[in-house]
């Protein structure tokens, strides 16, 4: 279940099932109204339980988590401008890149890989943020 809370200044706040969230106090992802939309790390994580995977499988999980949020919103992958990628072992960067690729090719969003100690659940190896934008009146940017 998803829900959007809409501030008076015009941001919205997606809220999902994500098991983090209302402990810990984020929002899956967030739209300005300058149409910027951050998405959150997302993990691979479906209907609050983590996915088991190969880093390449959780990988794609995690961006569809993400992808899904940014739909939410509005926008889509070809509005993607920028991903991060947090691995816990450089050895998975080919799989984790080759997933980014198939999804991402065409877009071509600013990116960065950053090999991290580890996350909160131990079985994860990838969480990935992604960062999109969608001019207000639906044009493309500059």
């Amino acid at each position: 279940m998803t829900r959007i809370e809409e501030t008076p200044g015009g941001v919205r706040r997606l809220a999902t099932d994500g098991p983090w969230e209302e402990s810990y106090g984020y929002s899956r992802a967030v739209r300005l109204p300058n149409g910027l939309v951050l998405v959150s790390g997302s993990a691979s994580v479906v209907d609050g339980r983590i996915a088991d995977g190969s880093p390449y499988e959780q990988t794609k999980t995690a961006f569809g988590v993400a992808i899904s949020a940014l739909r939410e919103l509005g926008l889509d992958t070809v509005d993607v401008v920028r991903t991060r990628m947090y691995i816990t072992h450089s050895r998975d960067a080919d799989d984790v890149g080759r997933a980014h690729r198939e999804l991402f090719h065409a877009v071509r969003p600013a990116s960065s890989m950053i090999a991290v100690a580890g996350f909160v659940d131990p079985t994860l190896v990838v969480e990935v943020e992604v960062e999109a934008y969608r001019a207000p009146d639906g044009g493309a940017a500059g």
